[in-house]
C-alpha cells in the first residue's frame, strides 16, 4: 500500500455554537489565500456548511459521516477527496464526543479524528468565563487519550485583558498551546433560518462577502505557521482512495441520461452520489426546478434531492412547463429517486401551492423538527432498491407528508426510539420518494441499480445485493 502524507487537521468545539464553522470556514480560505489547495471536509450528514467550504476553497465540500458510510470509508474519502490538495481542513459535528445516539462514539468527530489520525484543534467559546476554561479544555485533552487535542483557538473574547486571563489559565492548566484567539464580531454572521445556515446558494454576494470576512478575521487571529506545522505532524495516510469504479459494475455504455435537480431548492446532494451514477455507465445533468422550463433533452431518469422547496413553493408551483414535463416523465415508466425536498416536489401540494402530483400526498410546514440517524429496510421493489435491502440515512426536516385516499406502499421502515416500527415514504413501479437522506457510498449498489433502470436494463438481483 503505497503510504500519502496529506498534511490534515480537524476544527472541533465542546458543542455546537461555539463558532466551528466559522472558524473553519476562515482558515479554509485563509490557507486557500495563501496560495495552498484546500479540501474542505464536513463530519456528519450536514449540507449547508460545505456550501461554504467550497466557496472559501473553490473545491467541493465532502462529508465524512461514519454512521451513513462506515468507519472503514473514512480514510478512503479523504484521501479521494483531497485528491491534489496540500491539505485538508474537516469541520466537526456538534461537540466534539456526540455522534449517532446510542452508539458511543458512532460519527462523532472525534471518531472520525481517531480514524484519520489527524490531529484536533479546539474552538472554545470564551466569552462568560475565565479561568474556568482551562478545566474544560483539559477535561477534553484527557477524555480519549487516542483523540490528539493539539491546540485551542479562543472565539468571541471580549477584549485584550479577557484574551490575556484565558491564556495564563490555559498554560497554566491545561497543556494545549492556544493558536488563535478571535475577538467578538458581527461582520461574519451568517443568517439562520428552521433548518440551520442559509445555503451558499440563496445568498450569492452576501455569501461571498461572509466568507472574506471570516478569512480576513481568522487571519488576522490565528497562528497560521503553527496550525500549518501542527497539519504537517499528521502520519501518512495507508488507505488507498475511495474509487466509484471500483464500488459499481458499469451496467450500460449506453450512457442514459439521469437529470440532477439543483439550484437554490434543491442544493443538498453529496457529490459522491453523481459519482456513483456516472461509474455505473450513466450521464448526470444537473437542472434547476426553479428557472428551467424543461428536463434536459434526452432525459431517462431522474434525481432530486433535499433542499428548501417550503421557501420556494411558490416559484416552483409557477413553474407548471417544468412541472408537467416531469408527470409525463414519471407516466413514461422512467425511474425516479427522491428525497426529502424531492418528496415534497413529487406530491399534490407544499403548503397549498401545487407540485408534480406524481405522488397522492400532500405536505405542509409544521413546528415539528423530526431529526436523527435511522437504520432502514426497504419493504417493496422500487428502481433505487429491492425490497430487503438495508441502509443506513438521515432525517433533517420540518415539514409533515399526508398521504391522501390511494393505498400507500412506504419506502422503508425502521425502528423509533421508542421501539415502535415506522414506514415512511412511497414507491411505485418508477418511483422511490421519501424523507431519508442516503449517502451512496455507503450503499453503492444503489446506483448501480437506478442506472440499470435508467437504461432499461432488467433489475436483477446477484450474489453482492446488486
Amino acid at each position: 500500500m503505497t503510504h500519502v502524507h496529506l498534511p490534515r487537521l480537524v476544527i472541533a468545539a465542546p458543542s455546537s455554537g461555539a463558532g466551528k464553522t466559522t472558524v473553519a470556514t476562515g482558515l479554509m480560505a485563509a490557507l486557500t489565500a495563501r496560495g495552498l489547495a484546500v479540501s474542505p471536509h464536513k463530519v456528519g450528514p450536514d449540507y449547508i456548511d460545505p456550501g461554504y467550504h467550497a466557496l472559501a476553497t473553490g473545491r467541493r465540500g465532502r462529508n465524512l459521516d461514519a454512521f451513513l458510510c462506515g468507519p472503514e470509508r473514512i480514510e478512503p474519502l479523504l484521501r479521494h477527496g483531497a485528491a491534489g490538495a496540500d491539505i485538508a481542513v474537516i469541520e466537526g459535528v456538534m461537540g466534539m464526543f456526540d455522534g449517532a445516539s446510542g452508539r458511543g462514539e458512532l460519527a462523532s468527530t472525534a471518531q472520525v479524528a481517531k480514524l484519520l489520525r489527524a490531529p484536533v484543534v479546539l474552538v472554545v467559546d470564551g466569552s462568560s468565563q475565565s479561568r474556568s476554561v482551562a478545566a474544560l479544555v483539559h477535561g477534553f485533552a484527557t477524555w480519549d487519550p487516542q483523540v490528539r487535542l493539539a491546540g485551542v483557538i479562543l472565539n468571541r473574547v471580549a477584549s485584550d485583558r479577557h484574551e490575556q486571563l484565558l491564556r495564563e489559565a490555559l498554560e497554566e492548566g491545561a497543556g494545549v498551546p492556544v493558536l488563535g484567539a478571535v475577538r467578538r464580531t458581527a461582520a461574519v454572521a451568517t443568517p439562520s433560518r428552521h433548518l440551520g445556515l442559509v445555503p451558499v446558494v440563496e445568498r450569492s454576494a452576501a455569501a461571498l462577502q461572509a466568507v472574506a470576512d471570516m478569512a480576513e478575521l481568522i487571519a488576522a487571529s490565528v497562528d497560521l505557521e503553527a496550525v500549518l506545522a501542527l497539519a504537517r505532524s499528521a502520519p501518512p495516510l495507508t488507505a488507498a482512495p475511495w474509487d466509484p469504479t471500483a464500488e459499481v459494475a458499469r451496467v450500460t455504455t449506453a450512457a442514459p441520461r439521469i437529470a440532477l435537480a439543483a439550484g437554490a431548492a434543491f442544493s443538498f446532494s453529496y457529490a459522491e452520489n453523481a459519482e456513483l451514477l456516472a461509474a455505473a455507465g450513466a450521464e448526470v445533468v444537473p437542472f434547476d426546478p426553479l428557472h428551467d422550463k424543461r428536463l434536459p433533452d434526452g432525459t431517462s431518469g431522474l434525481v432530486i434531492g433535499g433542499g428548501f422547496p417550503e421557501v420556494y413553493g411558490e416559484q416552483l408551483s409557477a413553474n407548471s412547463e417544468l412541472r408537467t414535463a416531469i408527470a409525463e416523465l414519471a407516466a413514461t415508466g422512467a425511474p425516479i429517486a427522491a428525497e426529502c425536498a424531492g418528496l415534497l416536489y413529487l406530491g399534490r401540494e407544499l403548503d397549498g401551492h401545487p407540485m408534480c402530483g406524481i405522488l397522492d400526498a400532500t405536505a405542509r410546514m409544521t413546528e415539528r423538527l423530526t431529526l436523527g440517524y435511522r437504520e432502514a429496510v426497504a419493504l417493496h421493489d422500487s428502481p433505487l432498491a429491492p425490497a430487503g435491502t438495508r441502509v443506513r440515512g438521515h432525517e433533517f426536516h420540518r415539514t409533515a407528508c399526508t398521504p391522501g385516499a390511494s393505498p400507500a406502499t412506504p419506502a422503508w421502515a425502521w425502528r423509533s426510539p421508542v421501539n415502535t416500527t415506522v414506514t415512511e415514504g412511497f414507491t411505485t413501479a418508477n418511483v422511490h420518494a421519501s424523507y431519508l437522506h442516503l449517502h451512496w457510498a455507503g450503499a453503492p449498489q444503489l446506483a448501480e441499480r437506478f442506472v440499470r433502470a435508467a437504461g432499461r436494463i432488467p433489475l436483477y438481483l446477484d450474489d453482492q445485493g446488486r
